[in-house]
């Protein structure tokens, strides 16, 4: 009867079986996950829970400046006031809200209401760069981090910050956000020298956020020195600990405070009053001869200038250039990309990545080589006609073809001896003693081998070292290189055109500027240099310039002792000083006598040089259709040195299809020289110092 009971009741004891099993297995399964998590992954939920509460704020460093030699400013940090709005702290009634959106609205010109959120827009949406209006702006702020501020408009002017932080109590929720961003005064006139700022990219990402920067944030060094000198002037970020809530607002520092160390600074040998001078040199010039030609005949160029006796860059100047300014809160995509296709191609600095044929400035190579080798003498007279035939030969065994070479002036120069053939730059005595010439230079004259060994002793083939991004070789060919990366046997001709710059030969304007340097300044190579001094955060001076010998190649055995076979015998050898003698007079007839003579006719103080005119077919010539037989495009190329007889400064000018080093780059160089003596005479009598 009992069981009857339990059975109308429904109240089986199978069932109640059931109900203590599943609260048993209920009971369980709470047991076993509190168990999880409060004794297996205790730890580990801890330090999770401790993350959430616990924030660490990176306070941004002040990046270092950067100056000219004599403390004009290139590059500095300025005041930028940014709109923010922090949504937690808006007004909870939404009409009051909507009534500062107004407002502010026709006071920094941004829309109250414009575009739509979406996932899409919200992931490409990007501060200081977006279309949207203030509505939509707090709504990501707000969706994302509520109690951090979230920028409307960036960089406004100073009076209207003043009005926007003076209605702070009208205004809860908006306040202005002070933030450093780069300025540079001279914009484009150093650009190329200086470089700018961006954003940390994802592949540099780890390297950064280790030296405790934050992505989207901070800035880095994008080009220039800005670029090379990124770990001098980027300072160190500071640090703060801090307790947060569950929606993000800071309640308290968990530890003290660590500030900030900002970056040093660094004054680069520029001159920016000589800089200025070059740019408009060279500017002037081309306009010249665009004007007198009725045609657009040369829109780029580099002019150098530098002091033999220490290596210190006193200007560099990389034509066209761009606006480094435009740069100083983001990379505009447009601007860039448009940087980025121009063919003359304003980002490179084309002073140090650029290479061209050299033309004649080359020839210095082979007359010193010749001399050294005992080749020739300096008294030694050869006849240099307009045009010499010789058997053009890729073998020793090959028959060979007769092939012409010709001189710049067909009349040809008569008799030359070292002297005259330096000062008339004449072809055919370089062609002669460079690749030999029947009985006029016997034995194959200096040969390829030998001269490479010369090149290479003045810099030629080698990075310079300087501190700038992006420098390039150049090109010192030989045999072994022509048949690698031509598949060719090298031929006589070949001989012949790399005497004179020509062939494959390739240099960048510094390079060719150091090799002569070196000869004025009696055979020392001294590294060239664009920082003359590091300075920390209070203008100590913390690094000083202190000038650097690479070679003297009077003392130092640089070059080969070759075999009858063009092999390196292990024995090692010097030039001699007087080898450099002669160059340095032949150097100095250039402008009395020789190709320069017109244009330093009137010039006060006694200079030397040497003229170039640099025949090419490159990509920008074959697609014009100027590469025609004989009648090539060419470049223009000068370099100088003066005072002849204790050398202060040397500058090359290099102009791109300038056409005539003498008539178009030789007159550059000597206004250079002009401005720079000028200056100095400014200096002596109570402006700028040089130091």
């Amino acid at each position: 009867m009992k069981s009857d009971r339990y059975v109308q009741s429904g109240l089986e004891k199978w069932r109640f079986r059931v109900i203590y099993a599943l609260l048993g297995a209920v009971f369980l399964f709470y047991l076993v996950r509190l168990f999880s998590l409060q004794i297996i992954n205790g730890e580990d939920y801890a330090a999770q829970a401790e993350e959430n509460r616990i924030s660490n704020i990176s306070v941004a460093t002040q990046r270092g400046n950067i100056y000219d030699r004599n403390g004009y400013v290139l590059a500095h940090n300025v005041a930028s006031y940014n709109v923010v709005i922090t949504p937690a702290y808006l007004p909870v009634d939404q009409g009051t809200t909507e009534n500062i959106y107004r407002e502010l609205s026709e006071l920094i010109d941004v829309p109250v209401t414009n575009g739509k959120v979406t996932d899409e827009t919200a992931k490409t949406f990007t501060e200081c760069a977006t279309e949207f209006g203030i509505k939509e702006i707090v709504l990501i702020g707000d969706t994302n981090a509520p109690y951090d501020s979230i920028k409307i408009k960036c960089n406004i002017d100073e009076e209207t910050a003043l009005v926007i932080s003076e209605k702070g109590d009208s205004w809860p929720g908006v306040s202005i956000e002070t933030e450093a961003v780069r300025s540079y005064p001279t914009g484009s006139l150093t650009a190329n020298v200086i470089g700018f700022l961006g954003p940390i990219t994802a592949e540099n990402e780890e390297y950064y956020t280790n030296l405790g920067f934050v992505a989207g944030r901070d800035k880095v060094g994008f080009a220039g020195v800005e670029y090379s000198l990124d770990e001098i002037l980027l300072g160190t970020n500071g640090k703060r600990v801090v307790e947060v809530d569950a929606a993000g607002k800071e309640t308290k520092d968990v530890e003290p405070p660590i500030d900030p160390i900002p970056g040093n600074s660094v004054k680069l040998t520029i001159d920016t009053r000589l800089q200025s001078a070059a740019l408009t040199a060279l500017t002037d010039e081309m306009n010249f001869w665009n004007t007198w030609l009725n045609r657009i005949q040369s829109q780029n160029g580099v002019v150098i200038a530098m002091n033999p006796k220490t290596g210190e860059i006193l200007a560099m100047v990389s034509y066209p250039s761009y606006e480094n300014n435009r740069m100083e809160r983001f990379i505009p995509a447009y601007y860039y990309n448009q940087l980025s296709q121009d063919p003359l191609k304003p980002l490179l600095n084309h002073a140090v990545s650029a290479q061209h044929p050299p033309g004649s400035v080359y020839k210095m190579v082979a007359a010193i080589g010749a001399l050294n080798e005992g080749v020739i003498t300096p008294e030694k007279e050869i006849p240099c006609p307009g045009t010499i035939t010789v058997i053009q030969k890729y073998s020793e065994n090959d028959p060979g073809t007769p092939r012409e070479y010709v001189s710049y002036d067909r009349n040809g120069h008569g008799m030359c001896n070292f002297v005259k053939g330096v000062a008339l730059s004449d072809d055919v005595y370089f062609y002669k003693i460079g690749g030999g010439f029947e009985n006029d230079v016997p034995d194959g004259g200096l040969g390829v081998w030998r001269a490479k060994e010369y090149a290479e002793a003045l810099g030629y083939g080698r990075l310079t070292g300087i501190e700038l991004p992006g420098e390039v070789e150049g090109l010192v060919p030989d045999p072994d290189w022509k048949r690698i990366n031509k598949t060719e046997n090298w031929s006589t001709g070949d001989t012949y055109i790399t005497t004179i710059g020509q062939g494959y030969v390739l240099t960048t304007p510094l390079q060719v500027l150091q090799s002569f340097a070196i000869l004025a300044n009696d055979g020392k190579y001294m590294q060239p240099t664009i920082v003359k001094e590091i300075l920390d955060s209070e203008g100590n001076v913390i690094q000083e310039f202190e000038p650097k010998l690479v070679w003297d190649i009077t003392k130092d055995p640089l070059i080969d002792v070759l075999d009858e076979n063009n092999n390196p015998t292990g024995e090692k050898k010097v030039v001699e000083s007087w080898v450099v003698d002669m160059a340095q007079e032949g150097m100095r007839q250039v402008v009395t006598v020789g190709t320069a003579a017109e244009i330093f006719k009137d010039f006060e103080i006694p200079t030397a040089g040497k003229t170039g005119t640099a025949e090419y077919c490159d990509d920008v010539a074959q697609e014009k259709n100027l590469c025609q037989p004989e009648a090539w495009p060419a470049h223009a190329w000068y370099v100088g040195y003066a005072p002849y007889d204790d050398p202060e400064i040397v500058v090359v000018a290099f102009v791109y299809n300038g056409n005539e080093g003498a008539s178009v780059a030789a007159p550059i160089v000597k206004r250079v020289m002009e401005a720079y003596f000028d200056l100095k005479k400014i200096d002596s009598t109570g402006g700028y110092i040089n130091e």
